[in-house]
């Protein structure tokens, strides 16, 4: 923790909560020397009173302790820069329009590397009057299985887990161009393009 990176953010983050250094001692039951010092850079909060101080806040403990704020203006919520996190232990699965610090399991974890499916990769897609129905002839062993499919457009996403040992057989509506995108422990993330026919 750099003690007046973190300093400075107390005191930012604390002017724009409208809290006085008195208001915000108060809440964390501690003396408004304490807060001063803190923003001074001349000491820092105690580990135990981080998490507190992260609720008064509405931030990560992790921001309190890196001393900033990531800006994703550029992102703004793009869904088409959607990214996925998938935990290697439950297999559980976190999307966020920007980076994020997610755990899972105990575990840090990356947003997966999407990379565009070769030809012989691609899910397969048909028009069944109106909708798309979507296969593949990917393994679904419990070794290897593709997880889950997402239908990702510029202002939405719909997810559709998939198990082991099932086919993957997904019908969508026809409604406007976007993304497919599917994960395999073994083959990674892969996407390809989505558009109806005119």
């Amino acid at each position: 923790m750099d003690q007046i990176k973190t300093g400075m953010l107390i005191r930012k983050l604390r002017t724009e909560s409208g809290l006085t250094q008195k208001q915000l001692a108060e809440r964390l039951n501690v003396s408004d020397k304490a807060v001063s010092k803190w923003e001074l850079g001349n000491g820092c909060p105690d580990i135990s009173l981080l998490t507190e101080l992260a609720q008064v806040f509405a931030v990560d403990v992790q921001v309190l302790l890196t001393g900033k704020i990531d800006q994703n203006e550029s992102e703004n919520g793009n869904m088409k820069k959607l990214r996925f996190y998938v935990c290697p232990k439950c297999g559980n699965i976190i999307t966020a329009t920007s980076d994020a610090a997610v755990t899972c399991c105990g575990n840090k974890l990356s947003a997966c590397d999407m990379r565009k499916a070769e030809e012989s990769e691609k899910l397969k897609v048909e028009d069944i009057g109106g909708e798309w129905f979507i296969t593949s002839d990917h393994p679904m062993t419990k070794e290897h299985y593709i997880s889950f499919v997402a239908y990702v457009t510029d202002n939405s996403a719909m997810m559709f887990k998939q198990y082991p040992e099932w086919g993957v057989n997904i019908t969508l509506p026809m409604y406007r161009s976007g993304r497919l995108v599917w994960y395999c422990g073994k083959c990674g993330l892969l996407w390809q393009e989505l558009r109806p026919v005119r």
